[in-house]
């Protein structure tokens, strides 16, 4: 009877490794789809990063192109003055509403890049009472 038992404990010890192989290979393919998600949502973030530098590119570009044009048309110096202030202007506020654009575009950016370390952080983090 006890080499019965014996053998029973072992078929039950390796049931229980077997059971963990396979959380472990579950969790495997987890985190795995978890990190190619997040590559997915990275790239994005990138895409919409880049292309927001290439719209307020353009876009001073096309300012700046504005304001030569009529800088050269003006004929006096206070009128020239007045152009250069309005075009110092209005460059600064696009500056300015462009980098806070993209900050937040970053901010976004980093939130998708960090979720899945977030993700796994929770299931190890105890439940709070």
């Amino acid at each position: 009877m006890s080499g019965s038992r014996g053998f029973r404990t072992r078929a039950r010890e390796k049931d229980s490794e077997m059971f963990k192989v396979e959380d472990f290979q579950s969790y495997g393919k987890e985190q795995f789809e978890q990190c190619v998600a997040s590559a997915t949502s990275v790239q994005h973030g990138l895409q919409a990063i880049a292309s927001a530098y290439g719209d307020y590119t353009k876009k001073s570009f096309e300012d700046t192109k504005s304001f030569v044009e009529k800088l050269s048309g003006v004929k006096s110096l206070d009128k020239a003055m007045e152009a250069q202030t309005d075009f110092a202007r209005s460059s600064y506020e696009t500056f300015v509403a462009e980098s806070q654009k993209i900050a937040g575009l970053y901010s976004d950016l980093a939130k998708q890049a960090f979720k899945p370390v977030e993700t796994i952080v929770s299931k190890f983090t105890p439940a709070a009472n």
